[in-house]
């Protein structure tokens, strides 16, 4: 399987950091080879236009902007979610993995 980029974006980027070590260390368990980053909410346009997303999950803080990403992925055919709430709190790399995996259809 080819690389997948999975891009996470929360508030500040920070925040979402440590869930990227911990899905990192989750795919290498899988044998799954993935790119995995964060970044904030502004610079999200920034990052698609600069990386290859094969989908992008959206921090439970910046949920509000889901319609709006949805949109503006539409047309790139880049599913888009909201990270699980308990996922995200217990910064369970695994799980937010899982559902990245089943967002684009593995």
């Amino acid at each position: 399987m080819a690389e997948k980029t999975i891009m996470l974006v929360c508030s500040a980027g920070m925040s979402t950091s440590l869930l990227v070590t911990k899905m990192q260390k989750a795919a290498e368990a899988k044998g799954i080879e993935a790119k995995i980053f964060a970044t904030a909410a502004g610079d999200a346009d920034n990052a698609l236009a600069s990386n290859d997303v094969n989908v992008m999950l959206l921090g439970p803080q910046v949920r509000f902007m889901l319609s709006q990403f949805q949109q503006k992925l539409a047309d790139k055919n880049i599913p888009v979610a909201v990270i699980d709430m308990r996922a995200y709190g217990m910064m369970d790399g695994a799980t937010v993995l899982a559902q990245a995996e089943k967002l684009m259809g593995n």
